[in-house]
């Protein structure tokens, strides 16, 4: 952190340490993912795992969009105009719209992956296989950008910050 000289405002100094991009190919497979699932899903479980997939998305953005919202808000950290849902690839869901604190990223995330994936092992009782299978499917998609971020920076310092853009994450240091 640096003051400025004239006194009246404080602007940060960031460096940039890692920028992780996202190619066209990457993008294009990560697109065919949920595709070639329902595909599996079709021929292994049930037809219905076209409809199941559908009514899956909104369910999972909806628990994770409450599990972030639970975690930062139980961590104190302000949320107000620093997070927003999102539809763009590869970042959908609930995601930082500024500079975010790697830890606190790390935190909301892995409490994402663990907790969601309890409520999805949760619907295995009432509803049918291939729905459950279909909200699995969805939850790790759309978890997958976010985990595959935190497994490249898992050896960075965690008081770093992220930025998150359509084509790329990157680190920065203060």
């Amino acid at each position: 952190m640096e003051a400025n000289n004239k006194g009246s405002a404080t602007f940060y100094q960031y460096k940039l340490i890692k920028k992780i991009n996202t190619s066209a190919a990457w993008l294009r497979v990560y697109m065919a993912l949920p595709i070639i699932c329902v595909v599996f899903e079709t021929i292994f479980l049930s037809w219905w795992s076209i409809l199941f997939m559908i009514i899956a998305a909104p369910v999972v953005l909806w628990i994770q969009y409450v599990i972030s919202r639970s975690v930062l808000l139980i961590s104190g950290h302000p949320i107000a105009k620093r997070w927003k849902m999102s539809l763009r690839l590869p970042w959908p869901g609930y995601m930082p719209d500024q500079y975010i604190n790697y830890g606190i990223f790390r935190k909301v995330q892995l409490h994402n992956f663990w907790i969601g994936l309890s409520i999805t092992a949760l619907f295995i009782v009432w509803a049918p296989l291939a729905f459950t299978v279909s909200l699995a499917v969805f939850h790790l998609w759309v978890l997958l950008p976010r985990l595959y971020i935190l497994f490249r920076l898992h050896r960075e310092q965690k008081d770093g910050m992220l930025k998150f853009t359509p084509a790329d994450a990157s680190y920065y240091s203060q």
